[in-house]
C-alpha cells in the first residue's frame, strides 16, 4: 500500500510537469517559427524592392545574402552566451532589439538604409539557437532528435510562412508592412517565450564572451563536430542559393510570375515541416550518420531537376519538395550530433549554426552574381559545386 501510494502520487506530479514540457516545446517552436522568418523576410519581396528604389532585382539580391551574414554574426557573438547567462533576460533583449530594427527596415529610405537594419534585425535575431540546446538538455535520451525536430520544423515553417504570407501581404499592401507585422509578431512571442522559460542559475566564470573565444578549440577537439558542421555548410549553401534566388526566376522572363504567385511557390517548403519529425525518429533509430548521407543524395538529385525547372514547372515542384528534405532531414542529424557531442552545447551550437549560415550567405551572393551573369544554370552550378565540396571536405579527413 504505500508502494502503491508513493507511484500514484509520482505519476500525479509528473502528468503536470509533462504537460508543462510539452506546452513549453510547442511555445519554443512557434517562436522559432517567427523568428526564423525575420532573416528570409527580404528573398520574395525583392522585385518589389527594386520597383520601390528604382532598381532590378538582381541589383538589390545582396540585401537578402546581408540577412544571412548579420544571423551568422550574430550566432558568433551571442549564441555562446546560452551557456554562461540568464537565458530569459537574454531572449527578451535580443527580442527587443530584432523588434527595433524590423521597424527601421519598414522605414528604411534606400537600399543601404534597408540592408543595414536587415542586418542588425538578422545579428539579434538569433533566439531559436538559445533554445534549442534548452530542448536537448531537458529531452529524455531516447527521444532527443525528436524534440530538436520538433523546433526545427518550426523554423521551416517560418521559411515558408517567410515567403509565401511574405510575397502576398506585399504584393497586397506594400513590401513595408511585412517587416512592420513582422516587428510586431517578434516583439509579442520573443516576450512570451522569454517569461515561460524555466528559472536557471548562472554562474559565469571568465569574460563574458569567453564561449567565443573558445570555437575553434571547440571544433578542434571533437571530429564529429566538424563534420557536421562542414556538411551542413555544404548542404544549406547548396538549398540557399537556389531558394534565394527563386524568385529572380518565377518573376523573370521565363514565368513572368506577379510577387504573390511566386510567393506561394513557397508553399513546397512545407515539405521540411512534415520531414522534421520523421527525420528525428530515423536519427534515434539508425543514427546520424546514415541520415546525413541519405540526405546528401536526395539533394544531388534535386540540383538537375532545378536545373531542368528552369524551363519544366513540374520538375522545379518536383525539386523544391527533395532539397527541402534533404536540408531538413541532414540539419535534424547534424544538430543533434553538434549538441551532444562536447561538454559546452550552446557553444558547440553556435560553431555548427555559424558554419551553416556562413556556407549559405557565401552560396546565396554567390548565386546572385551568377544569375546576373549566367541565369538560372549559374545557380545550378553554384549548388552543385557547394553539395561537393560539403562531402568530400569530410570524406578526405578522418
Amino acid at each position: 500500500m504505500p508502494t502503491a501510494t508513493v507511484t500514484t502520487a509520482g505519476r500525479s506530479t509528473e502528468a503536470p510537469a509533462r504537460r508543462a514540457g510539452s506546452l513549453l516545446l510547442v511555445l519554443i517552436a512557434v517562436c522559432t517559427a517567427v523568428t526564423a522568418a525575420n532573416i528570409y523576410l527580404a528573398a520574395p519581396l525583392l522585385p518589389l524592392i527594386a520597383r520601390d528604389y528604382g532598381s532590378t532585382p538582381s541589383a538589390v539580391a545582396w540585401v537578402a545574402s546581408v540577412a544571412q551574414f548579420g544571423y551568422a554574426f550574430g550566432l558568433l557573438v551571442f549564441a555562446p552566451l546560452g551557456d554562461s547567462v540568464n537565458r530569459r533576460r537574454l531572449v527578451a533583449a535580443l527580442s527587443l532589439v530584432t523588434t527595433a530594427a524590423l521597424t527601421a527596415a519598414a522605414l528604411a529610405t534606400g537600399t543601404t538604409a534597408l540592408a543595414a537594419a536587415v542586418l542588425v534585425a538578422s545579428a539579434a535575431t538569433v533566439v531559436p539557437q538559445l533554445l534549442v540546446p534548452l530542448v536537448a538538455q531537458r529531452a529524455p535520451a531516447d527521444r532527443r532528435a525528436r524534440h530538436v525536430a520538433a523546433v526545427i520544423a518550426g523554423l521551416f515553417t517560418g521559411i515558408v510562412a517567410a515567403r509565401v504570407l511574405g510575397g502576398l501581404i506585399g504584393q497586397a499592401f506594400g513590401w513595408r508592412v511585412v517587416f512592420v507585422g513582422a516587428a510586431v509578431l517578434t516583439a509579442v512571442l520573443g516576450l512570451a517565450t522569454a517569461y515561460a522559460l524555466p528559472r536557471e542559475p548562472r554562474h559565469r566564470s571568465g569574460p563574458l564572451f569567453a564561449g567565443l573565444t573558445t570555437l575553434p578549440s571547440v571544433v578542434r577537439r571533437s571530429p564529429d563536430l566538424w563534420r557536421a558542421c562542414v556538411r551542413q555548410a555544404g548542404m544549406y549553401g547548396a538549398w540557399s542559393a537556389l531558394w534565394t534566388s527563386l524568385a529572380l526566376l518565377l518573376t523573370g522572363s521565363s514565368y513572368s510570375l506577379s510577387t504573390a504567385t511566386a510567393g506561394l511557390f513557397g508553399l513546397f517548403g512545407l515539405a521540411a515541416s512534415v520531414v522534421a519529425p520523421l527525420a528525428g525518429g530515423f536519427v534515434d533509430r539508425f543514427g546520424a550518420v546514415r541520415v546525413v548521407r541519405s540526405a546528401y543524395l536526395l539533394a544531388a538529385l534535386s540540383v538537375p531537376l532545378f536545373w531542368l525547372g528552369g524551363h519544366v514547372l513540374w520538375a522545379l515542384f518536383v525539386a523544391a519538395i527533395a532539397v527541402h528534405a534533404a536540408l531538413v532531414a541532414s540539419h535534424v542529424a547534424n544538430q543533434t550530433v553538434a549538441l551532444t557531442t562536447t561538454s559546452t552545447p550552446a557553444t558547440a551550437n553556435t560553431a555548427y549554426v555559424v558554419a551553416g549560415f556562413a556556407g549559405g550567405a557565401t552560396a546565396s551572393a554567390l548565386a546572385g552574381s551568377a544569375f546576373g551573369w549566367w541565369g538560372w544554370g549559374g545557380v545550378c552550378a553554384v549548388a552543385g559545386v557547394w553539395l561537393g565540396l560539403g562531402w568530400i571536405a569530410t570524406s578526405v579527413r578522418r
